[in-house]
């Protein structure tokens, strides 16, 4: 299979922090891909250059070949490559329902019957249609996060979705929702994932393949099995230095 995202020797710097250091990464349509790597490894950072919120300093980006490297995030967002954030990102004076119709409104493919149709059916899946009427500011902060990533999959066109800690902090029933809709989209839709994430219990279910990111570089991929038992990885989550 071809890959559908690639970085090529992707690189960023916050001042004296080379955030990510040359990073080379292929993620293949269909896949499910973790990210994974001690706090500070530049995760996020590499998230946010693969989706457009930070331009690279030099490397490049590419979906289904082509390069996107400098693109504005809203662009890359029409292509169908979406992100969520660890800080959800909502609209809290807007209705439920109305959050999960804003991004299939603002892509402008399919009618709003179509969009209201949808949503209803995310709504059920969520479980969140008892709250549908209600502003999304009143939900606690699992369900606002489970609202973010339904939210992502209301763009028909949605070709790869990168969650950022999607599971972060919330309890074992929304984390097993989340989970089914990741995978019924893959199987359903073949929408490609690249997740971050530290729930490792989690990663085995979803993921075949994690890549390891330490201090900014990619230093191994595999199974999580694999990459677990690589000693620069046991290293570098026990504290000590990476050479």
């Amino acid at each position: 299979m071809a890959a559908l995202i690639e970085t090529h020797d992707l690189s960023k710097r916050f001042g004296g922090v080379l955030a990510t250091n040359r990073v080379s990464l292929a993620v293949e349509a269909g896949e499910i891909r973790g990210l994974i790597g001690p706090n500070g490894a530049g995760k996020t950072t590499l998230a946010n250059l693969i989706t457009g919120i930070y331009p690279p300093d030099s490397g490049d980006v590419r979906l289904a070949g082509k390069s996107i490297a400098g693109f504005a995030s809203h662009e890359i967002a029409r292509a169908g490559l979406l992100r969520s954030f660890q800080i959800c990102r909502i609209f809290g004076n807007l209705s439920v329902r109305e959050n999960l119709m804003v991004p299939h409104l603002a892509h402008r493919q399919g009618t709003r019957a179509e969009g209201l149709s949808l949503a209803e059916d995310y709504l059920a899946l969520t479980t969140l249609d008892r709250l549908a009427d209600q502003p999304a500011k009143r939900l606690s902060g699992g369900q606002r996060a489970l609202l973010q990533v339904a939210c992502g999959f209301m763009v028909p066109h949605l070709r790869c979705y990168v969650l950022d800690e999607p599971f972060a902090g919330i309890n074992p029933v929304i984390k097993d929702t989340i989970v089914d809709l990741i995978l019924n989209a893959n199987r359903n839709r073949g929408v490609t994932f690249l997740i971050v994430s530290h729930e490792m219990a989690v990663m085995r279910r979803l993921c075949h393949r994690v890549t390891v990111l330490i201090d900014g570089r990619v230093v191994v991929e595999g199974s999580l099995d694999e990459v677990a038992a690589h000693e620069t990885v046991i290293a570098a989550y026990l504290g000590k230095s990476f050479s």
